[in-house]
């Protein structure tokens, strides 16, 4: 639980990253730790702002954030991080965590998220679907808005993935939790 992963563009290509999130007693701070840059702690704020709005609808008590700390890192810190695009990686990691389901591991994503859980577009997105292409990933969800970047691709590039457009969160969760 709390283990997902998300694709990412670098200046040599897209890649996959493992987002962690484990949860421990406490009284609601977030760590954060693995080279973040300030556009991707903002995005795991706001990602942390939608999974307690949407608590209740998970079956997770009111005090829950009262009584527990989390803390989300981001392997391979030598790498430095940034950009909004894994926001729904975060929130999913983040949920995955708080309710002990885990995510598929099949699955990978990329997307930035609103403070309600609107997905919106990202860049790179070639980078990235070759990257998930490369660590035989099986599904790949990306925003909505992205569709027309991913009729632009090559079938080379997308055969064998099941790529997947999603306008929520609750579209994200629907299809990276274990059912």
């Amino acid at each position: 639980m709390g283990i997902v992963r998300g694709l990412a563009w670098t200046s040599v290509g897209g890649d996959t990253l493992q987002i962690e999130v484990n949860v421990m007693p406490g009284k609601g701070n977030l760590l954060m730790t693995g080279q973040l840059g300030d556009v991707m702690k903002e995005s795991a704020q706001t990602a942390l702002t939608y999974v307690r709005s949407v608590c209740p609808r998970h079956g997770i008590a009111d005090d829950y954030f009262d009584k527990h700390d989390l803390h989300i890192h981001i392997p391979e810190g030598a790498v430095p991080k940034d950009g909004p695009s894994a926001g729904i990686t975060m929130a999913a990691a983040m949920l995955s965590a708080v309710t002990e389901k885990p995510v598929l591991a099949k699955v990978a994503m990329t997307g930035e998220i609103t403070l309600r859980g609107r997905v919106l577009p990202i860049g790179g997105l070639k980078e990235k679907i070759l990257a998930a292409k490369m660590a035989h990933i099986e599904k790949v969800l990306v925003p909505e808005k992205n569709r027309p970047d991913i009729g632009e691709l090559s079938a080379e590039i997308t055969r064998g993935l099941s790529i997947v457009h999603v306008k929520t969160m609750e579209d994200v969760l629907r299809e990276a939790l274990v059912p």
